[in-house]
């Protein structure tokens, strides 16, 4: 057909249809229209020729193969068509309401002129919403039928389903998110119709204990941002905190822009505004970080509900009504505004997902819960460690730093009373403990503004302040007596009000070690940037100690110090010096009998004495002060030089655990915490340190002979440029590799991290985990990934 006969059956000056023209590029356009004719329909038109082959689809497509769609000819459209929505006039042909339903691109099988002509058109979709193999079959007409009949028929491939029908579970429009009663105004729609709202509190969710399961609930990424309310009147934006404040023009322009180009007119969107960092996670003291440098290029906007659209109160709907309206309203891909997706799976898988991912947890929701401002039970928080809002009280000033924070002390409300909860002193950079010092310093009273009165222990040196700042805080548990536990500070909550702020449903205590060590000024920021200090550092260690205690105990010792932090000078320390801890164990080396004690610890507290030395890395040889020529472990480093992609050295690792595996060795992984893996292999002590090395050389020039385009063995820099280094050195007398657990005197405070094979992939990067997330990790995981390491000693075979 050609398009005048299109054009003959229309009066373009009274509909809004395109005239349009045949073009003379073909392509592989598709599109369905929802029509509301005299017979609602869907318009079904492929891209052939130039033009839109068209079809009156009567029941509209079905995914169940079984289902076969009478599928009427019509006339060619013009490629204009494809993008039309809108009301044809009454009195001209097609009359009614139309919306995009489905686009994308088609794709024929074999010749689509011969097929169409043959009148068997095979084609796979590629749409929002119809995707896989589709069949169109012409019908034998019957004698003096002037219209001519097909069949739309779904292939049977995993896109193929029985039910439920998607026309019914995804009616609206790609293009505006309109169905065909909002188009129109003229049929009652979902929703509630009423004027816009001036302000929506929101609905907030209950703290759990555990993830809920069931069909029941949907599961989406909990977030670590600023919740804000998107209220969007005539197209034009404004953000509102959970509390009701304007902040507009908080976030720049771009977010703004964004949501106008969003197709809504009149909107109210509940949603997060956050900064992800390096992993992908949302990360809030990156945003306050931003925000108070005036960066605006990394805010992000997650859209997870829709409160109001055109006219129509939507709370009333259940939650999976909402997001059906919402979805097609947001641009897919990584633009500004982002849908937040949800997921159906077990709660408790989805929450070791996020949590292995460092998140900070997951939001479950009932999926036929309507919305409810407050508090309520049909959304449960589900967190991978504990953290809650704290009212700021007092301070106490820095012992290493003038005008700055030492510590911020807590408060929530309970019955109106501002009571107690301990301090925080640790998570703030020395940017922030100075800007706290200088706000509060602002807000001092004279007295105590607790309902009781502080114990002498819980006064000291505490300078009291009004109640006036919200301060968000991570912890890992509650003290017997109601104490915050391992308190890290992470930002400034500037959206909530310090009434609001209650104490949450209390976690079990967590268990930890006891240490003696006292710390000097346990204040002192090592990590500026990830705002952690010597007693952060403390705190880590002690809880991980069983972890990494077998890997630096009763071993010779080599570490990093850093006594003004990663900014400051750093060296390198082997041997003891004076005034080194008590708990530190001096051993001598029995080559070196003239040269002063290396440096060793048997327990926590030898630990924690290295952190009162500013040890921030660890460096253990790879043998035991009780067999001083005789390794236990083989560590290969492999360290990418410049230019080398990450995938690279993940297929790296692997071909060095095929090679040693091969070997009868055993193989177990471990990010460095700096640029590369670590793949280690536990040993009996039977061979001495030449052989090692001698094994270990060896395997690094096979790999750099086998692949010289992408392996070297040698140390010299100018000859790394693109390649991996495998680092063989590790396994010499006296060599040594940073610890499994250890941290590393790099930005972001990195850890030397153990990972189960299964994790090696692009997800996890080799400074992935930090003092931060990884005690998160670690309460997730099911099994060590480095459980059995030590029965999996054998003596080192001859030759790899």
């Amino acid at each position: 057909m050609a398009l005048e006969t299109y054009r003959e059956m229309r009066d373009f000056t009274a509909t809004p249809e395109p005239k349009g023209r045949k073009a003379r590029k073909t392509g592989h356009a598709f599109v369905i229209q929802k029509h509301a004719a005299r017979r609602l329909h869907y318009d079904f038109r492929l891209e052939m020729d130039g033009v839109l082959k068209s079809w009156a689809v009567t029941r509209g497509p079905s995914l169940d193969p079984a289902e076969k769609r009478l599928a009427v000819h019509v006339e060619d459209h013009p490629l204009e068509y494809g993008d039309f929505e809108g009301t044809i006039p009454k009195g001209e042909y097609g009359a009614g309401d139309v919306i995009l339903w489905d686009r994308g691109t088609w794709q024929p099988e074999g010749d689509a002129a011969k097929g169409y002509a043959k009148g068997h058109l095979e084609f796979t979709l590629q749409g929002q919403k119809l995707q896989g193999r589709w069949h169109l079959v012409r019908m034998q007409g019957k004698p003096g039928e002037k219209r001519e009949n097909w069949l739309l028929i779904k292939g049977d491939d995993e896109f193929a389903r029985t039910g439920p029908d998607i026309l019914k579970e995804r009616p609206r429009s790609v293009a505006s998110g309109r169905d065909i009663a909002e188009l129109s105004g003229k049929v009652e729609t979902r929703g509630k119709k009423v004027a816009m709202p001036d302000f929506v509190k929101p609905m907030l969710a209950t703290l759990g204990r555990a993830a809920p399961s069931g069909p029941r609930w949907l599961h989406e990424i909990k977030f670590d941002g600023y919740r804000l309310q998107a209220r969007i009147v005539d197209g034009k934006p404004r953000l509102l905190t959970r509390s009701g404040l304007d902040w507009t023009g908080k976030f720049g322009k771009p977010i703004l822009a964004a949501l106008e180009d969003l197709p809504l007119r009149e909107a109210i969107l509940d949603a997060e505004l956050v900064v992800e960092g390096d992993s992908g996670a949302s990360d809030f003291p990156a945003l306050q970080a931003d925000l108070s440098a005036g960066r605006e290029d990394r805010f992000r906007l997650y859209v997870f509900d829709l409160l109001y659209l055109n006219g129509r109160d939507l709370r009333g709907l259940p939650l999976v009504e909402r997001k059906k309206i919402l979805a097609p309203l947001i641009p897919e891909g990584d633009g500004l505004i982002r849908l937040s997706q949800h997921f159906e799976d077990d709660g408790a898988l989805v929450l070791r997902h996020a949590c292995r991912l460092s998140l900070e947890g997951i939001v479950s929701k009932l999926r036929d819960s309507t919305y409810r401002s407050g508090r309520g039970r049909g959304w449960v928080k589900s967190k991978c460690s504990a953290r809650q809002e704290f009212v700021i009280a007092g301070f106490t000033p820095s012992s290493a730093a003038p005008k700055a924070i030492g510590s911020l002390v807590m408060g929530v409300y309970e019955e109106g009373k501002l009571r107690h909860v301990g301090r925080v002193g640790t998570g703030f950079s020395r940017k922030m403990a100075g800007e706290l010092y200088q706000r509060l310093q602002a807000l001092g009273a004279s007295e105590s503004p607790f309902a009781d009165k502080l114990t002498a222990d819980a006064a000291r040196q505490v300078i009291f302040v009004r109640p006036e700042l919200v301060a968000e805080v991570e912890f890992r548990a509650w003290t017997a007596d109601g104490n915050l536990r391992h308190a890290s500070f992470r930002g400034l909550r500037e959206d909530k009000k310090p009434q609001e702020i209650m104490r949450e449903t209390p976690a079990k205590p967590a268990p930890e070690q006891r240490r003696t060590v006292r710390l000097t000024h346990p204040d002192r920021i090592y990590w500026p940037d990830a705002g952690v200090t010597k007693a952060g550092l403390a705190d880590y260690y002690a809880e991980i100690w069983p972890r990494i205690a077998p890997f630096v105990t009763g071993r010779p010792l080599a570490l990093l110090r850093c006594p003004e932090g990663i900014k400051g000078q750093t060296f390198f320390q082997k041997h003891v010096w004076k005034g080194i801890g008590r708990q530190v164990a001096p051993v001598v080396d029995p080559k070196h009998k003239s040269e002063a004690a290396l440096i060793s610890v048997n327990d926590l507290d030898g630990l924690i004495a290295l952190v009162q030395a500013a040890a921030l890395e660890i460096h253990p040889w790879g043998a035991t002060v009780t067999d001083w020529e005789r390794p236990d472990v083989m560590v290969m480093d492999l360290d990418p030089g410049e230019g080398v992609d990450w995938s690279a050295v993940t297929q790296a690792a692997e071909e060095v655990r095929q090679r040693l595996e091969a070997a009868g060795l055993a193989a177990f992984l471990k990010t460095s915490g700096g640029k590369g893996l670590h793949v280690v292999s536990p040993l009996s002590p039977k061979a001495d340190w030449r052989e090692a090395k001698a094994f270990a050389k060896a395997m690094a020039e096979a790999m750099a002979s086998d692949t010289p385009d992408r392996y070297v063995a040698t140390i010299a820099k100018s000859k790394r440029r693109g390649r991996i280094l495998i680092d063989y050195l590790r396994n010499q007398r006296g060599a040594t590799a940073v610890a499994p657990y250890s941290t590393r005197a790099r930005p972001g405070a990195p850890v030397s991290t153990p990972l189960h094979w299964d994790e090696l992939g692009p997800g996890i990067g080799p400074a992935h985990f930090t003092v931060s997330n990884l005690r998160d990790r670690l309460e997730m995981q099911k099994r060590d990934p480095w459980d059995g390491f030590r029965g999996a000693a054998i003596p080192l075979p001859a030759r790899p």
